[in-house]
């Protein structure tokens, strides 16, 4: 589902500089099931004046099923597929602020795609974080299992070196959601706009001589 959010900031605004680094592209937040990636996308959104795009709720839509049908019904491979399709779709869409699966970003077509046309947001949380937030939901087939913690420590363990890829991480942690956006702006602000480097052009290379110790002897005799 695509929403619509409050207008633009301010240019003067510390946004601003993030809306103009990042041009048509998205910003894309992975992560594990539970890290936060709708809510707080959906705040991030709110305050950079960007649509915000669920895809699970977009494959759901084309799908007219959900995702736990689309796995009981057609299994995980069909709905993978399906998955990058949508999100192939949704990254020409930019800008805008986009929630993706927990095991989107495994693909590598997918991952490519999201290298080319967003800024990528890993939102890290530890497995403790993640069982506190999903242990009630229904809505997470691959933790209908006898043991979803050991489900989780191993999905992070296959998951967590490929999300290590992703260009900002971020600590999703039990901490108000609106902290964690913080996080978010202030590392889109330096990846984005990165500090200036000091002009050096013109200057020789390496350290330079003092220039009275480099006088030659009769410059020096005519100073006593």
């Amino acid at each position: 589902m695509t929403e619509m959010t409050q207008p633009a900031p301010h240019p003067a605004a510390p946004e601003a500089a993030i809306l103009a680094g990042l041009g048509k592209r998205l910003i894309v937040l992975v992560g594990m099931m539970g890290a936060g990636k709708s809510t707080v996308g959906r705040r991030l959104a709110a305050r950079l004046g960007l649509r915000f795009v669920d895809a699970d709720t977009e494959i759901e839509t084309a799908a007219s099923m959900t995702i736990p049908e689309i796995f009981e019904s057609r299994g995980e491979d069909y709905f993978r597929n399906g998955e990058a399709r949508v999100i192939a779709r949704l990254l020409e869409s930019g800008p805008a602020v986009l929630a993706t699966g927990g095991g989107a970003f495994m693909r590598e077509e997918t991952r490519q795609r999201i290298h080319d046309k967003a800024v990528s947001v890993w939102l890290k949380a530890d497995a403790d974080v993640i069982m506190r937030r999903v242990r009630r939901r229904a809505d997470r087939p691959l933790l209908q299992t006898a043991d979803p913690e050991g489900t989780v420590s191993r999905l992070l363990t296959e998951r967590e070196p490929v999300y290590q890829t992703a260009d900002i991480t971020i600590c999703s942690r039990d901490v108000p959601h609106d902290r964690v956006v913080e996080d978010c702006l202030e590392a889109l602000q330096a990846f984005l706009s990165p500090a200036p480097v000091a002009d050096t052009e013109g200057q020789p290379d390496g350290p330079q001589p003092d220039p009275i110790q480099s006088d030659p002897p009769q410059a020096m005799s005519a100073l006593r």
